[in-house]
């Protein structure tokens, strides 16, 4: 019997561990999961004769270091900064390791030892990054394959709520870490390159310069730039093409309507606000505006961001119940930023039978034989309700399939790595078609950067 090792049994897990326990008799696999919380990993193992739960501490030497000597390969599905422990035990007893984070510093500078031991390091196999690196090193290698040359490069993702649950004036609902959320983009200027020309973004006004496009069948979409789109150049082998933009994406006005948070300061994470266990929500609105005798919060608010009344701005912000005077905060020593996570999950969360969407979108521009081109790539995946999700599904699944991929020989190339490589996305890639995420493909004029009218 071949041992997989489950470490962190959250809501990426769910998808992730059914589909092991459905292959578990065919493959031969005994699958441990393991959790701080044992009752969460028991209820993830559903009662399967060939599953065991543990309460399991990944600061426990001595526990991880015999769950790990136990298994075949190793599934992380910590968060990311504690990724590095479990590594070193992996090469320590040359077991195979899967994560769905961002390689690390730290995770890369273990390639040279992961590959002395003739190990698999897989990284960045989940949606995004995940997803969105095979389905684009699929096309770009087509391209390639027939001569041609890579101009531009476009690729966005987003965690949206589905049309059926869309039901608030904001069009969105939290799918995945609500912290992420609130302090995306922040940390630097976003970078990308376009039309050959370096590009800077700052925080203040990254939510300000947006691109539009459509995708058929649900409408048009907007996107705002990631913190560094040059970082996969070199890795996509795209040093020489002349646009390469990646961003996240959500319904139009949006990011408008984010940008009221920023001026206000409402994201910031750098500083504890005073009483905040007391606070009403709002008393933290009023503490970003100028005092005034006889003013009201909303009037100051109001005239600080230049909304006027007709504004569905305005409406916005009364959805959240900013200026609820009887709602409190109940955080001690929280800063703005965690305050406002914790304003927006009281509206944002999703209900038992909500169904989530993931969409994502790449615009491939290329010459070949003098000529230009365009290949639009769209992929949209809708989830069942709050627990088996769409982010739960693209996440889980080509972490899932991944290992199997490497148990079975399938995936043998050592070393730390990303999954660009076709014995790595050729078969993720079609297993992940039978069950419904399917990319869409289709040759368009070519249209070059265009930010205001993106074909889908």
């Amino acid at each position: 019997m071949r041992n997989i090792l489950i470490i962190g049994a959250g809501r990426s897990a769910t998808i992730l561990i059914d589909y092991l326990l459905d292959k578990s008799e065919s493959e031969d696999l005994h699958i441990t999961i393991g959790d701080l919380s044992a009752e969460l990993a028991e209820r993830k193992t559903k009662g399967h004769a060939r599953a065991r739960a543990i309460a399991f501490d990944i600061f426990n030497e001595a526990q991880r270091r015999e769950e790990i000597s136990r298994a075949n390969v190793v599934i992380s599905m910590l968060p990311a900064h504690l990724h590095f422990e479990v590594a070193k035990d992996c090469i320590a007893y040359k077991k195979h390791m899967v994560t769905a984070s961002y390689i690390s510093p730290a995770m890369q500078e273990l390639d040279a030892q992961v590959k002395e031991a003739g190990l698999v390091f897989m990284n960045e196999i989940g949606l995004d990054p995940g997803v969105d690196h095979m389905s684009a090193m699929k096309v770009l290698d087509e391209i390639r394959d027939k001569g041609g040359k890579i101009l531009l490069f476009e690729s966005f993702c987003g965690g949206l709520v589905a049309p059926e649950s869309d039901n608030n004036l904001w069009n969105y609902k939290f799918t995945w870490n609500p912290r992420n959320v609130v302090l995306a983009g922040q940390g630097g200027a976003a970078k990308f390159i376009q039309e050959g020309t370096y590009k800077y973004i700052p925080y203040n006004k990254l939510f300000r310069r947006t691109e539009f496009m459509e995708v058929e069948g649900y409408g048009r979409f907007e996107g705002y730039a990631n913190r560094d789109s040059l970082k996969y150049r070199s890795v996509y082998g795209l040093d020489d093409a002349l646009t390469l933009y990646r961003g996240t994406l959500r319904r139009v006005g949006y990011s408008r309507s984010w940008n009221m948070f920023i001026q206000l300061g409402m994201t910031d994470d750098t500083y504890i606000m005073e009483n905040s266990e007391t606070m009403s929500y709002r008393e933290f609105t009023n503490s970003f505006l100028p005092y005034h005798p006889t003013d009201s919060v909303e009037l100051k608010l109001r005239h600080n961001l230049k909304i006027d009344q007709d504004d569905i701005q305005w409406d916005k912000l009364v959805e959240l119940d900013l200026f609820n005077p009887n709602k409190i905060i109940g955080l001690r020593n929280a800063t703005p930023a965690q305050i406002l996570e914790k304003i927006l999950s009281d509206k944002w969360t999703l209900n038992a039978h909500d169904k989530d969407m993931i969409v994502m979108y790449h615009k491939f521009g290329y010459e070949l034989n003098g000529s230009k081109h365009q290949v639009d790539s769209t992929m949209v995946c809708i989830g069942q309700d709050q627990t088996y999700t769409a982010m739960a599904k693209t996440v889980g699944l080509p972490v899932a399939i991944a290992a199997l991929q490497i148990l079975n020989g399938n995936i043998t190339t050592p070393g730390v790595q990303l999954p660009i490589n076709r014995e790595v996305y050729t078969p993720i890639l079609k297993e992940l078609e039978e069950f419904g995420i399917i990319f869409n493909e289709k040759h368009v004029p070519y249209m070059g950067y265009n930010p205001y009218n993106v074909a889908g």
